[in-house]
């Protein structure tokens, strides 16, 4: 049997987006920015497509920036902020890479301050902290960067919340967003941030293609250059299949968003039980429910049941984990979160993370495969 348990890392394609996105492959093939008929289909597609995921985050059109990655939005986002005057960035140590790096470049770069907020035993982010760091040094333009879903610990943000500290002391917020579009409910309009990133692989669309929403668009600087594509935003010809793959994604995920939560819940629940009657003493790390998105589960085994071969021996028997984040895969230094985490030691931290395509005959394969490896 095969178990695909990695689906915070990547999801599988949806056959209705594939299906949605081929004849953008072959037939209608036009490069957007020409203007003979071809050209226009495929401009107008991608204008349809815009259209919808507005819709879908309730935001203007105007508003939605296409990108080839989360990765490459918080990218642009913090280096325009810091163009556009921002000179101290708030963040949190568990950040994923993709901000955490970019935050170290420009902060040598640019000489920016980072601050980093402090955080509780469960990993979640100490709003006290948070509003310290915004009262002081007032005359700084400040930014705060906050993921909306860890994605490692599966941890959800009061993002209300923080949105209200941001506001109060006249700062702006941006959330990579990667984690939780197509698995959480998130309304633009009523939880008003200023800059939000997506991913389309993370909610059963293809690789290689995202978005940014940025409010207010004067805050943006172009971070790719070399033609006007995105309104002069984001330079190179559009990715015509992917954004399309990418609205027909996540109009699916946002039309199925209850549906989709319960069983993830039901899934995440059900392995919970299973695992817990292993042993007492594997743990479930960060946040319960619901405080925590029922796609990702990260469990502390401890390190008397099992050596750092589970994920290997995993693997050899088909199932697919993950040992932290899939992007620092290959790293000897472990999760960068998990270190963070002051309540976890002698423990081998494993993150199972879930779709609407498992089941429960999967999940009762998984546990008696890492019952039979736990008592070797």
């Amino acid at each position: 049997m095969k178990v695909y348990f990695d689906n915070a890392a990547t999801t599988p394609l949806s056959e209705d987006v594939w299906k949605a996105m081929e004849p953008f492959y072959l037939e209608h093939f036009g490069n957007p920015s020409s203007t003979h008929s071809f050209g226009r289909k495929t401009k107008n597609a991608i204008e349809s497509a815009r259209r919808e995921i507005a819709s879908a985050m309730n935001v203007l059109p105007g508003q939605i920036i296409f990108t080839g990655s989360g990765t490459e939005g918080n990218n642009t986002i913090l280096s325009s902020a810091v163009q556009k005057g921002v000179n101290h960035i708030i963040t949190s140590p568990i950040e994923h890479h993709a901000v955490l790096h970019t935050l170290d470049f420009l902060s040598i770069k640019e000489g920016i301050k980072i601050s980093k907020v402090e955080l509780d035993e469960d990993g979640n982010v100490n709003l006290s902290s948070l509003e310290q760091l915004l009262k002081t040094n007032s005359e700084d333009k400040k930014l705060v960067s906050l993921m909306h879903v860890n994605n490692e610990i599966g941890n959800i943000l009061p993002i209300s919340e923080v949105v209200e500290l941001c506001h109060k002391f006249n700062t702006l917020f941006h959330s990579d967003t990667v984690q939780s579009i197509g698995t959480l409910p998130l309304d633009l309009k009523s939880t008003p941030i200023d800059f939000a990133t997506c991913s389309a692989h993370k909610f059963h669309g293809p690789k290689g293609v995202g978005f940014m929403y940025v409010k207010d668009s004067s805050l943006l600087e172009s971070f790719i250059h070399g033609g006007s594509q995105e309104r002069g935003h984001r330079a190179g010809t559009e990715n015509v299949a992917g954004i399309i793959g990418m609205s027909r994604a996540l109009k699916s995920a946002t039309e199925n968003l209850n549906k989709n939560y319960d069983h993830l819940t039901l899934i995440r629940n059900y392995f919970i039980e299973k695992i817990s009657q292993i042993d007492s003493n594997i743990k479930v790390i960060g946040n319960q429910p619901p405080k925590v998105s029922p796609k990702i589960l990260n469990l502390c085994i401890p390190s008397a049941l099992v050596d750092d071969m589970l994920l290997f021996n995993l693997d050899l028997r088909g199932i697919a984990a993950s040992g932290g984040s899939a992007c620092s895969s290959g790293s000897n230094q472990g999760s960068h979160v998990i270190n963070e985490i002051k309540n976890l030691r002698n423990c081998l931290a494993i993150r199972f993370s879930f779709s609407k395509y498992n089941t429960i005959e999967e999940v009762d394969y998984v546990i008696a495969q890492i019952k039979e490896i736990l008592k070797k």
